[in-house]
């Protein structure tokens, strides 16, 4: 591609959203864990699954993704949640214990502090635990978190593809297994399932190195534990579309606590671009993304740039002093930024999971959310094959959003909603 190459224009926007029609119900969604923001714990889970679950409480693990909600140890600031509504109901915590598989990575412990204060507002005991805290710490997880898991009808799990869910699902298997949104890794993590694939991020190449060799035989099993079977059900509570196994049950997520929770959002009257890890995680060239944002920044009138927790300061700053955006890192997932406001009149995104989920958190606020496609050009000669395959699908099944085509040789077009 050319070196002003942008995206433009395509296809208006879908009204309809798709899900498995077998299997899916409606269901309105729980303080959403961070997409990967690190092991992170389930914030809640939907009433009606609470009051139709066995007496014995379920246990709550959500670790480590690949597309977290953009932003950032800290306290939770004063601002990290809205006071309940008038009238509103305390939620019941007794029957759910939520734990938090702390990651090392400040900026993701940082979102999943202000998420646990979020579930804490809620009225759910949060349990922070120092799962990678050196030596000895795996040892101590597991003594600590034995029982429970043992003792628990349902565990309700943030990152499938995590290493150290696998281990705590292999060596405790559950009878019910619910598996909440951790992203655009959900869309994979249920295609590989269904396809009987081993479990492998979409953005690695699938290379089975030392460690990977070491720990097949665990995520061998832990596949297993995630195919529902005698005396055993498995569960995705999602807001994206998903090709499920025989016998899941899906669940939407509606995002419907979010929207009852926070705003309506005051609107600006620019834009807003949301930022990606595609460069950090190996996937785009790094020289074509920071082009693209510049031509995607003075096309749609953007003043703020939303990073992504897994961007680099060096590209950070790169984009504010070649693209002239205000980098914002937030302290919460983007769809509760979103939600608050004040946001943009018009978002657009590359290839994520807010493609799907902000169309939901911002419905009936006007805000008008669009997606600029990866062009194969972009990507670089070391990343998974896999990968312009995955982002198409990802941009391809979002619903409500307004698609941007990469154009060689041709400048960002304005966008033209229908």
């Amino acid at each position: 591609m050319s070196s002003n190459s942008g995206c433009g224009r395509s296809s208006p926007p879908s009204s309809d959203r798709s899900t498995n029609p077998s299997t899916a119900t409606s269901g309105s969604s729980p303080p959403p864990a961070p997409r990967g923001a690190a092991p992170a714990a389930s914030a809640a889970h939907r009433p009606e699954a609470q009051a139709s679950a066995p007496p014995r409480a379920p246990a709550a693990l959500a670790p480590h993704g690949t597309e977290a909600p953009h932003g950032p140890e800290a306290p939770a600031p004063a601002h990290a949640s809205a006071p309940p509504r008038a009238g509103a109901a305390p939620a019941a915590s007794d029957d759910l214990r939520i734990v938090v598989l702390s990651p090392n990575d400040p900026m993701s412990r940082g979102q999943l502090r202000r998420m646990a204060q979020l579930a804490r507002d809620e009225g759910f005991a949060v349990h922070w635990q120092e799962a990678r805290a050196g030596r000895g710490a795996l040892a101590r997880t597991l003594r600590e978190l034995g029982g429970p898991l043992r003792a628990a009808e349902r565990v309700i799990v943030g990152d499938p593809f995590s290493r150290y869910v696998q281990l705590l699902l292999t060596l405790y298997g559950p009878r019910h297994v619910t598996v909440v949104d951790d992203g655009t890794a959900t869309m994979e993590f249920a295609a590989q399932l269904a396809g009987g694939e081993r479990l492998v991020r979409w953005h690695r190449k699938g290379d089975l190195g030392p460690r990977e060799l070491v720990l097949a035989p665990v995520t061998s099993l832990a596949r297993r534990r995630f195919a529902p079977g005698p005396g055993r059900t498995v569960e995705i509570f999602t807001s994206l579309p998903v090709q499920a196994p025989p016998g899941t049950e899906v669940t939407e997520n509606s995002y419907a606590w979010t929207r009852e929770r926070f705003g309506p959002p005051a609107l600006t009257g620019g834009a807003d671009l949301v930022g990606t890890s595609l460069v950090e995680t190996g996937v785009v060239d790094a020289e074509h993304y920071l082009r693209v944002v510049g031509q995607l920044a003075r096309t749609h009138g953007a003043t703020r740039y939303f990073a992504h927790r897994r961007e680099t300061p060096e590209k950070l700053h790169r984009v504010a002093v070649e693209t002239g955006l205000q980098v914002v890192r937030p302290e919460l997932p983007l769809e509760l930024i979103a939600r608050r406001g004040p946001i943009g009149a018009t978002i657009v995104s590359f290839p994520s999971t807010v493609v799907h989920t902000l169309p939901l958190a911002l419905a009936g606020t006007g805000v008008k959310v669009a997606v600029c496609e990866i062009a194969p050009e972009w990507l670089k000669a070391t990343a998974s094959p896999r990968a312009q395959g995955f982002l198409a699908g990802v941009a391809g099944t979002a619903s409500g959003v307004d698609r941007l085509t990469p154009r060689s040789g041709a400048a960002v077009d304005r966008l033209e909603f229908g």
